[in-house]
């Protein structure tokens, strides 16, 4: 078995970016919605983090892409950023290009692919960062399996994106359908629930787009903006040679030598361009004092881009008609990652601007790049552009559809000289003082230092037994009521396979029974003590046959548990009541509760939010409501079992029937649900990894255990 250690030479940082298109150079950004300025955040970040001393290894965790479609370099399964900074491709789902919006229900294969990766490489994390909503649902379940801090990043916020659709006219049923939005809010509740640190960009980001979340606490914020590579972008000089760019502009433009007003975003709605075009064209004083140049991502056939980029372009390509802009306008089909710092310098020789005209702005990287450089500021009056044209004074905030403040601050800009000059200048040394990687990384591994550290005896230790599993071939968990029992022939039956099989197989029940409850049941009904019992909806651990109990576990999972608490706020909640005390355990709070007058899982989720108490909450046979600690379940115990003893999760089969089922039954371990499930599975993702038996109770074991080839030899 592979022994999992931490390291004592330096920390091991893992981050996760998990949607878009992840490399280290030639970033194709703005190629999609998902490949844009997260990306090069994420890749610069990884690799400055590489770079400081005080880091041993750094991982950037991304979703392994094989497709046609887009470059192969997407389908490797490592890729160096530097001597201690990697890109680790993880497969998840179909191998194909997926957009983020439909990749949730791939995220548990993920996270078990990702438990596997540390086992080969030997060690635990030191933290887990997760980036945007997709990777800060997978690392809380990382970081409750492994025990580490979780620290998220936003980036972007699904309550504000979908308030700013609303407020354009989208209906909420479009919004569901195309986004996703219920299931991204509820991962970012989530991930703000067991984040014991939460990066921002900006004081706005801290204080009025997070304040929208149920899981709010800003005391676990901190600012800490991101940086450049100022070896990348630095300052312009007035006699530098033309860059290959500008020929490619020059094929557009009939008065090349005049000031540019640059714009550079992906081709979408919210970045506003089509206002800029607007304004430009309706403004002859504008039109005669620059040009316009649209760095929209890269494009090849606008016919056969997606929906949203090419409403975006055909939009920009009808305005350079209508306000017949040829010869003042350039929107180049293609640019390399390596000219954008060329054509900031290009523009700020030529004495242009750099604007923004997003209608909503998180952070803003290009403007600090543009900044760098030497190029003055245009940017809408939203989240990053305030604080850093706040910080940098080198540029002026507008109302992103304001046309006529628009041209009034690129025209006081591009027309005088001195003004030019006094925000170029202003530019280059607040970014050089506020915006550096190196700036960054030294207070975010500061922080880091802050966050409680893992004490020693949390480290998994291996019961003194002779296990099984070890060198199981194969691993049989089940639930116990109406899935393992329910049909006496159909336990015989098993039993007999099991007995015949008991050199290759691990048996185990997962089940919400108590111990004493558990171990009665099946002495009645004459099935021998598993080799492994999870009991109490997973919050215990215990080695069959002595019974001997997990307190590894037991320390794991006791992370923010505040039973007394919840039991405090569940008095204000109607239609339930508390199961008797024998059914109460140490890690779980069960009660029962009444259809039609118990008001639901998001109201009661809601209260212990606004309490800042956390808890995993499980309902089952429409009738039964258990809590348990955030890093405590069957699925997680399984995953932890595994981790624990070197078992490949390909080799677990695992059977259930019930809500209190559905996290076991989902990610890279064989999932079969019996014939006689309960409506709460009626939804579960359709994937090649669960079956869904016809046989009812034991009898649908075996047949799921038939068809995953379970009952083969090897």
């Amino acid at each position: 078995m592979t022994n999992i250690r931490r390291r004592k030479d330096g920390l091991y940082l893992v981050h996760l970016s998990i949607h878009g298109l992840v490399r280290g150079f030639d970033m194709e950004l703005g190629r999609d919605s998902d490949t844009g300025g997260q990306v090069k955040y994420v890749v610069e970040l990884a690799r400055a983090l590489g770079k400081n001393p005080r880091v041993a290894r750094m991982d950037l965790l991304t979703r392994k892409v094989l497709d046609s479609k887009v470059d192969n370099s997407y389908g490797k399964t490592i890729e160096k950023l530097g001597d201690k900074a990697n890109i680790v491709r993880i497969e998840c789902g179909p191998k194909r290009y997926l957009r983020k919006e439909v990749l949730w229900p791939y995220l548990d294969e993920f996270t078990d692919k990702a438990l596997q990766y540390f086992r080969r490489v030997g060690m635990v994390p030191d933290i887990i960062h997760g980036h945007y909503a997709d990777a800060g649902l997978a690392g809380s379940k990382l970081a409750q399996h492994l025990g580490v801090p979780l620290i998220f990043t936003g980036h972007s916020l699904g309550r504000i994106k979908k308030q700013s659709l609303l407020e354009h006219g989208r209906n909420e049923a479009t919004i569901e359908s195309r986004y996703n939005m219920s299931t991204r809010i509820e991962a970012e509740e989530v991930a703000l629930g067991n984040a014991s640190l939460v990066i921002t960009s900006t004081a706005q980001e801290r204080d009025e787009q997070y304040k929208e979340y149920e899981n709010y606490h800003p005391r676990r914020m901190r600012i800490i903006p991101p940086g450049i590579d100022l070896d990348r972008f630095y300052p312009y000089k007035s006699d530098q040679k033309k860059p290959r760019i500008a020929h490619e502009l020059d094929r557009f433009l009939q008065k090349s030598n005049k000031p540019m007003v640059l714009a550079l975003s992906r081709p979408d709605e919210r970045k506003n361009i089509t206002t800029l075009v607007e304004a430009f064209g309706e403004s002859p004083e504008l039109r005669e004092a620059a040009n316009l140049v649209i760095i929209a991502g890269n494009r090849e056939d606008i016919v056969r881009m997606d929906k949203g980029p090419k409403r975006v372009l055909t939009r920009i390509l009808m305005l350079v008609d209508k306000y017949d802009l040829y010869g003042q306008a350039a929107y180049p089909k293609k640019h390399a990652a390596d000219d954008v710092p060329e054509l900031y310098r290009y523009a700020a020789q030529r004495r242009g601007v750099f604007i923004n005209p997003a209608m909503t702005e998180p952070f803003g990287l290009t403007l600090i790049e543009a900044g760098a450089t030497g190029l003055p500021l245009v940017a809408t009056d939203d989240g990053g552009p305030r604080e850093i044209i706040g910080k940098c004074a080198n540029g002026t905030l507008i109302d992103p559809l304001d046309k006529e403040a628009m041209v009034n601050a690129l025209l006081a800009l591009v027309r005088d000289r001195e003004n030019w000059k006094k925000h170029s200048r202003a530019g280059i040394k607040g970014v050089k003082k506020y915006f550096s990687w190196d700036a960054h990384t030294k207070t975010y591994l500061r922080e880091i230092q802050k966050l409680r550290p893992r004490r020693k005896e949390e480290e998994p230790r291996l019961p003194i037994i002779k296990s099984k599993l070890p060198v199981a071939e194969k691993v049989l968990i089940t639930d116990i009521d109406n899935t393992l029992l329910g049909d006496h022939e159909g336990v015989k039956d098993l039993l007999d396979i099991l007995s015949s099989m008991q050199e290759e197989l691990v048996f185990g029940v997962a089940t919400g029974r108590s111990l004493e409850s558990t171990l009665n049941i099946l002495a009645k009904e004459n099935v021998p003590v598993p080799d492994i019992l999870i009991t109490s909806v997973g919050s215990e651990i215990y080695y069959g046959p002595n019974i001997l109990k997990d307190h590894a576990w037991s320390r794991h999972i006791a992370y923010r548990w505040k039973p007394g608490a919840i039991a405090e706020v569940m008095k204000e909640v109607p239609g339930v009541q508390m199961q008797a005390q024998e059914n109460q355990r140490e890690f779980k709070l069960s009660y029962n509760y009444t259809p039609g007058k118990y008001p639901g899982i998001r109201y009661v989720r809601r209260l212990l939010r606004q309490k800042d108490l956390h808890a995993k909450m499980i309902h089952s046979h429409n009738q039964f409501l258990d809590f348990l600690p955030v890093r405590a379940s069957k699925g997680l115990a399984i995953r932890y079992l595994c981790m624990k003893w070197g078992v490949d999760m390909k080799k677990v089969l695992v059977a259930g029937d019930s809500g209190n089922d559905r996290e076991m039954l989902l990610g890279s371990m064989l999932g079969v649900i019996v014939g006689n499930y309960s409506q709460e599975l009626k939804n579960m993702p359709v994937t090649s990894n669960v079956y869904f038996a016809s046989d009812y109770y034991a009898r649908g074991i075996i047949e799921g255990m038939q068809y995953f080839g379970f009952l083969e030899e090897g």
